[in-house]
Protein backbone atom coordinates (compact mmCIF):
# COMPACT_ATOMS: atom_id res chain seq x y z
CA UNK A 1 0.00 0.00 0.00
CA UNK A 2 0.95 3.58 -0.51
CA UNK A 3 1.99 5.35 2.67
CA UNK A 4 1.39 8.91 0.85
CA UNK A 5 -2.90 8.03 0.54
CA UNK A 6 -4.76 7.89 3.09
CA UNK A 7 -7.47 5.41 2.46
CA UNK A 8 -11.39 6.06 2.95
CA UNK A 9 -14.21 4.25 3.67
CA UNK A 10 -17.26 6.76 2.86
CA UNK A 11 -21.01 5.47 4.14
CA UNK A 12 -24.56 5.92 5.56
CA UNK A 13 -25.16 3.59 8.03
CA UNK A 14 -28.16 3.41 10.31
CA UNK A 15 -28.49 2.72 14.07
CA UNK A 16 -28.40 -1.21 13.40
CA UNK A 17 -25.41 -0.73 10.89
CA UNK A 18 -28.38 -1.13 8.23
CA UNK A 19 -26.68 -0.15 4.28
CA UNK A 20 -29.49 -1.03 2.07
CA UNK A 21 -31.76 -3.47 0.73
CA UNK A 22 -32.75 -4.72 -2.59
CA UNK A 23 -29.32 -3.21 -3.72
CA UNK A 24 -31.02 0.24 -3.22
CA UNK A 25 -30.40 2.68 0.00
CA UNK A 26 -33.49 2.74 2.34
CA UNK A 27 -33.43 6.21 2.82
CA UNK A 28 -33.08 9.57 1.69
CA UNK A 29 -30.88 12.18 3.15
CA UNK A 30 -30.29 14.88 0.65
CA UNK A 31 -27.50 16.73 3.29
CA UNK A 32 -25.84 13.09 2.90
CA UNK A 33 -26.05 13.15 -1.10
CA UNK A 34 -24.88 16.86 -0.68
CA UNK A 35 -21.65 15.92 1.42
CA UNK A 36 -20.83 13.10 -0.24
CA UNK A 37 -20.34 15.04 -3.47
CA UNK A 38 -18.58 17.44 -2.58
CA UNK A 39 -16.06 15.18 -0.16
CA UNK A 40 -15.16 12.57 -3.02
CA UNK A 41 -15.35 15.10 -6.18
CA UNK A 42 -12.07 15.11 -7.85
CA UNK A 43 -11.03 11.25 -6.43
CA UNK A 44 -10.94 7.86 -6.75
CA UNK A 45 -14.25 6.25 -5.73
CA UNK A 46 -13.73 2.26 -5.54
CA UNK A 47 -16.63 0.45 -5.22
CA UNK A 48 -18.33 -3.10 -5.90
CA UNK A 49 -19.91 -3.93 -9.19
CA UNK A 50 -23.50 -3.92 -7.03
CA UNK A 51 -22.78 -0.63 -5.99
CA UNK A 52 -21.96 0.73 -9.71
CA UNK A 53 -25.13 -0.78 -10.80
CA UNK A 54 -26.80 0.52 -7.85
CA UNK A 55 -25.84 3.96 -9.37
CA UNK A 56 -26.29 3.55 -12.68
CA UNK A 57 -23.34 5.62 -14.26
CA UNK A 58 -20.16 7.11 -13.41
CA UNK A 59 -20.41 9.92 -11.06
CA UNK A 60 -19.32 13.41 -12.89
CA UNK A 61 -15.94 14.59 -11.63
CA UNK A 62 -14.28 11.54 -10.07
CA UNK A 63 -12.75 8.53 -11.37
CA UNK A 64 -14.64 5.31 -11.21
CA UNK A 65 -13.13 2.37 -9.86
CA UNK A 66 -15.05 -0.97 -10.02
CA UNK A 67 -13.98 -4.38 -8.44
CA UNK A 68 -15.42 -7.50 -10.13
CA UNK A 69 -14.88 -11.59 -10.33
CA UNK A 70 -16.19 -11.36 -13.59
CA UNK A 71 -13.45 -10.71 -15.78
CA UNK A 72 -15.70 -9.87 -18.76
CA UNK A 73 -17.72 -6.98 -16.93
CA UNK A 74 -17.33 -3.54 -18.98
CA UNK A 75 -18.98 -0.43 -17.48
CA UNK A 76 -18.73 2.76 -19.61
CA UNK A 77 -16.51 5.43 -18.69
CA UNK A 78 -15.35 3.06 -15.58
CA UNK A 79 -11.56 1.87 -14.22
CA UNK A 80 -12.78 -2.14 -14.14
CA UNK A 81 -10.31 -4.48 -11.64
CA UNK A 82 -10.22 -7.69 -10.16
CA UNK A 83 -9.23 -7.03 -6.58
CA UNK A 84 -8.56 -4.22 -4.04
CA UNK A 85 -4.55 -4.38 -4.40
CA UNK A 86 -5.52 -3.55 -8.29
CA UNK A 87 -7.78 -0.55 -7.63
CA UNK A 88 -5.25 1.17 -4.90
CA UNK A 89 -2.75 0.65 -7.88
CA UNK A 90 -5.11 2.12 -10.36
CA UNK A 91 -5.67 5.14 -7.26
CA UNK A 92 -2.03 5.49 -6.50
CA UNK A 93 -1.42 8.98 -7.59
CA UNK A 94 -4.59 10.27 -5.73
CA UNK A 95 -3.95 11.39 -2.37
CA UNK A 96 -7.66 9.92 -0.84
CA UNK A 97 -9.41 7.51 -2.61
CA UNK A 98 -12.52 6.82 -1.64
CA UNK A 99 -14.09 3.75 -1.16
CA UNK A 100 -17.73 3.47 -1.20
CA UNK A 101 -19.14 0.34 -0.77
CA UNK A 102 -21.08 -2.07 -1.08
CA UNK A 103 -21.02 -4.18 1.96
CA UNK A 104 -18.72 -6.85 0.83
CA UNK A 105 -16.00 -4.86 -0.17
CA UNK A 106 -16.53 -2.21 3.07
CA UNK A 107 -15.95 -5.80 5.13
CA UNK A 108 -12.69 -6.59 2.92
CA UNK A 109 -11.35 -3.11 3.37
CA UNK A 110 -11.66 -1.72 6.97
CA UNK A 111 -8.59 -3.53 8.24
CA UNK A 112 -6.60 -1.69 5.16
CA UNK A 113 -8.47 1.66 5.80
CA UNK A 114 -7.03 4.94 7.39
CA UNK A 115 -10.01 6.75 8.19
CA UNK A 116 -13.58 6.29 8.06
CA UNK A 117 -16.03 8.88 6.95
CA UNK A 118 -19.75 7.97 8.27
CA UNK A 119 -23.06 9.53 8.26
CA UNK A 120 -25.19 7.55 10.85
CA UNK A 121 -28.94 7.52 10.45
CA UNK A 122 -30.47 8.04 13.41
CA UNK A 123 -33.32 5.37 12.97
CA UNK A 124 -32.96 1.42 12.48
CA UNK A 125 -34.20 -0.20 8.80
CA UNK A 126 -34.72 -3.65 7.48
CA UNK A 127 -32.33 -4.37 5.49
CA UNK A 128 -30.64 -7.28 3.69
CA UNK A 129 -26.89 -5.43 3.70
CA UNK A 130 -24.50 -4.11 6.54
CA UNK A 131 -21.57 -2.16 7.35
CA UNK A 132 -19.05 -4.05 9.31
CA UNK A 133 -18.82 -2.92 13.51
CA UNK A 134 -16.34 -0.04 13.46
CA UNK A 135 -14.46 -1.51 16.51
CA UNK A 136 -13.88 1.41 19.20
CA UNK A 137 -9.90 -0.34 19.82
CA UNK A 138 -9.13 -0.16 16.52
CA UNK A 139 -10.91 3.22 15.33
CA UNK A 140 -10.96 6.49 17.46
CA UNK A 141 -13.82 9.07 16.82
CA UNK A 142 -12.21 12.64 15.68
CA UNK A 143 -15.37 14.79 15.00
CA UNK A 144 -18.65 14.46 15.44
CA UNK A 145 -21.67 17.10 13.71
CA UNK A 146 -25.30 16.41 14.74
CA UNK A 147 -28.41 17.14 12.95
CA UNK A 148 -31.68 17.02 13.61
CA UNK A 149 -34.39 15.59 10.93
CA UNK A 150 -35.93 18.57 9.01
CA UNK A 151 -38.22 19.33 6.08
CA UNK A 152 -35.38 17.63 3.54
CA UNK A 153 -34.34 15.43 5.84
CA UNK A 154 -36.72 12.67 7.36
CA UNK A 155 -34.60 11.32 9.84
CA UNK A 156 -31.72 12.85 11.99
CA UNK A 157 -28.26 11.89 11.25
CA UNK A 158 -24.21 12.77 12.10
CA UNK A 159 -21.51 13.09 10.15
CA UNK A 160 -18.45 10.98 12.05
CA UNK A 161 -15.22 10.79 11.08
CA UNK A 162 -12.82 8.06 12.84
CA UNK A 163 -9.15 7.61 12.22
CA UNK A 164 -7.47 4.32 13.38
CA UNK A 165 -5.39 4.58 16.49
Amino acid sequence: MNSTQTITIIAAIANNNALGKDNDLIWHLPADLIRFKKTTTGHHIIMGRNTFESIGKPLPNRTAVIITRNPDYKAEGCIVVNSFKKALEVAKNDATPFIIGGAQIYKQTIRLADKLDITEVHHSFDADVHFPEIDKNIWKETSRELFKADEKNKFGYSFVSYCRK
